[in-house]
């Protein structure tokens, strides 16, 4: 590559998460209100969907990856949501235990949630700054 030319991020792709069972980790992720794009268990891998963007979370199936508490320092992704303390009511009647409760941040309320695997997805809203917000 010369000196003058460079690359520009446009965008996200996927995000990929580690998953120790393609099944079991459909199935929580269902629980925890995502939809399925599509599913390929001949190839170890699933996608959800998040809401209408085409970039998605890609699980992938990784051969002898058991279930693990999450660590303090494991990267975190954050989905916008209309409400973060509704999510973390709905997540609790779905059986899926939230880290902690929701809690005050610059642009609203976050609850998160670790998967089987140690995976932590953050459900934040913009109720401080609704300028911010994705439109629905």
């Amino acid at each position: 590559m010369s000196d003058d030319e460079s690359y520009e991020l446009l965008g996200f792709d996927h995000v990929l998460l580690p998953v120790g069972d393609l099944a079991d980790a459909v199935a929580f992720y269902e629980r925890a209100g995502f939809t399925v794009g599509f599913r390929f268990d001949e190839g170890g891998i699933a996608l959800l969907k998040v809401g209408g963007e085409t970039p998605g979370i890609l699980l992938r199936a990784e051969a002898g990856l058991g279930r693990r508490t999450p660590v303090w320092a494991a990267p975190r992704l954050w989905l916008e949501v209309p409400d973060a303390r509704v999510a973390a009511r709905r997540l609790t009647e779905a059986g899926i235990a939230v880290l902690d409760a929701p809690f005050s941040v610059a642009t609203g309320w976050t609850v998160e949630i670790a998967d089987p695997w140690g995976n932590v997805l953050g459900f934040t809203d913009y109720g401080k700054r609704p300028e911010l917000a994705r439109r629905t």
